[in-house]
Formats: C-alpha cells, structure tokens, sequence
C-alpha cells in the first residue's frame, strides 16, 4: 500500500473507531485513559478538563501514545499512534468539538476548564482486518 493510501486508510480508522486508550508518561512511568477521539485527518483532538493529571503529565512530557481500534461497531482495524499532544484553548476547534456530552463536565465551549488536547502523529501502525501490519512515519 502506497503512503497516500495507507493514510486513507488510517484517517477511515480513526473515523471509525471513537475511542481510544491514551497513555502518557507520569514520573517515567506510562499513564493510561479511555478517551474519545475526533480526527481532521490525521489531526486527532481530545477533549479534556485542564485540572486533570494528563494536562500536567503532558506540560511535563507530551509524548503521548494512542492506541484505537477492534471495538464493538468499529471496523476492527487495530492503529498504535505515538506523538506528541499540546493542550489548545482555541475557540473554533472548542466550539467544532462540543456536544452535549460534555455538559456533564462544563458550563459550555466557553468554559475555561474546557481545553483541547491535540496529537500530532509521528509514528502509526496500521493493522487492517485481515491485513499485515503497515507504518506510516511523517
């Protein structure tokens, strides 16, 4: 599979997979949470209250590795993501990923502890069903 189709195919696997298992590093150590997952592409964003511990683990080290995939209603591809993750306040992107969901967290897209985790890939193996294993690296 050439880079342009490997990437069609990880962007459908994201899409198709909305959670994922994401870990970052507290004192050298892996930290791991269940997440939902939004993707432009292959730009991946996570909603997240900025008093939370992966907020500071990610000030500390913003290495982050997600992994997504074999849930039930998803398309069973298997995808390891590593990258780094910043935390983002940008208004648009809040107001692009709100739902009603988060109102069990926040007042609304303009509430201060509502801030956006975004994951820039570097590294992603991509498992399709059925398939071999296939790296995509930026």
């Amino acid at each position: 599979m050439n880079k342009t189709d490997l990437e069609r195919a990880i962007i459908a696997g994201i899409e198709n997979n909305h959670f994922g298992s994401l870990a970052t590093v507290e004192g050298g150590k892996p930290k791991l949470r269940y997440m939902a997952v939004f993707n432009d592409g292959l730009n991946i964003h996570m909603a997240t209250n900025r008093c939370t511990h992966k907020v500071e683990e990610l000030e500390d080290n913003p290495n982050v590795s997600l992994l997504m995939g074999y849930e039930a209603g998803g398309n069973k591809d298997i995808l390891e993501i590593e990258g780094t993750a910043s935390v983002t306040k940008d208004e648009s992107l809040r107001k692009k990923l709100w739902n009603d969901e988060f109102s069990k967290w926040f007042s609304g897209p303009e509430d201060p502890n509502y801030v956006i985790l975004d994951i820039t890939p570097n590294r992603i193996e991509y498992t399709g069903q059925g398939q071999e294993k296939q790296v995509w690296e930026a």
